[in-house]
């Protein structure tokens, strides 16, 4: 088996200010508590924050030749990210979101699309992909991954002997026909809990999970936002509850959910244990603005697991 993590897909700025509740009508000046610039997206936001739980990580992704882009390289190298594999496209935006987070912690945002929507497989990923312990597939909907590439991607890195997880972003009307592709290459799927029951058809969780494995997937790991998350493997399904926080801003706690997951499973824990870590993960996440919320290392987020109460389990 390989050594660290490789993830590959969508890379993004994050431009995030709080709290805003409403738009002014005028061009008027609104002050607010924060406003953060941070490298997110489903592949650059699970490295940037597996790289802060000691994961020694590499982004296969793409950004922009334009500041933006040079922002996300300089963050992510500070963090520690490998962006050997982070292609900088000559007179191309980087993908680039503007989030006005309320005070409950929503998030309506501004997408504009770049260059993270143009990466595509090369020989140096395909390399890559055969010494990685584990790799984290999240670029269901590129244009140039779907329709094979990223599931030779994923099929190579598991024939390696990596674990192979796969998340998705606002998956569009092609992407069932995507995880047919890339299912049977996948350890753990990690939807969010709206994301399968729309995809599978299915009216509860139980039931999308026998929908996936069908399709070829090992466990799924549904997140669940406030109710926490949901295990459905081939012995059963298990529940398990969130943190009890007041929370700040929800954007990427799926990403660093998945982040969290990976960093556990690379210390040895059970499937259960990397899930109550990655619930805590997020939960520290949320409770500060931005990719990396509060969250300081590994060790400080087991503790936050084990100190921290938890919200009623969800029913």
């Amino acid at each position: 088996m390989g050594q660290g993590l490789l993830c590959v897909g969508l890379t993004t700025l994050d431009v995030l200010a709080r709290p805003i509740d409403t738009l002014p009508e005028a061009e008027t000046t609104t002050l607010v508590e924060q406003i953060a610039l941070v490298p997110a997206g489903t592949a650059g936001g699970t490295a940037l924050v597996a790289a802060r739980l000691g994961v020694r990580t590499a982004l296969a992704s793409a950004v922009g030749d334009d500041a933006a882009g040079g922002l996300v390289r300089a963050v992510l190298g500070e963090a520690g990210v490998d962006l050997s594999l982070l292609a900088r496209l000559a007179g191309v935006p980087t993908s680039t979101t503007i989030l006005a987070i309320d005070s409950n912690g929503r998030r309506p945002n501004f997408h504009a699309l770049g260059a993270s929507h143009r990466a595509e497989v090369n020989d140096a990923w395909r390399a890559a992909a055969g010494t990685v312990k584990f790799l984290h597939y999240a670029g269901v909907g590129g244009p140039k991954l779907d329709g094979g590439a990223g599931a030779e991607l994923a099929a190579s890195a598991k024939a390696a002997g990596a674990v192979v997880t796969c998340d998705l972003i606002s998956p569009g009307r092609r992407a069932l026909e995507e995880l047919k592709r890339l299912l049977p290459h996948v350890d753990y799927f990690m939807p969010n809990a709206g994301e399968a029951l729309s995809l599978s058809g299915r009216s509860s969780l139980a039931e999308a999970g026998g929908f996936f494995h069908d399709l070829g997937a090992g466990a799924c790991v549904f997140k669940n936002g406030a109710a926490g998350s949901v295990i459905v493997d081939r012995q059963g399904e298990t529940r398990l509850p969130a943190h009890d926080i007041a929370v700040v801003d929800t954007t990427s706690c799926g990403d660093s959910y998945c982040a969290g997951f990976i960093a556990a499973l690379d210390r040895g824990r059970s499937l259960i244990e990397a899930a109550r870590f990655a619930s805590a993960t997020a939960a520290l996440v949320a409770k500060g603005l931005g990719t990396l919320g509060k969250l300081e290392d590994f060790d400080a987020t087991d503790r936050f697991m084990r100190e921290t109460p938890l919200r009623e389990a969800a029913r």
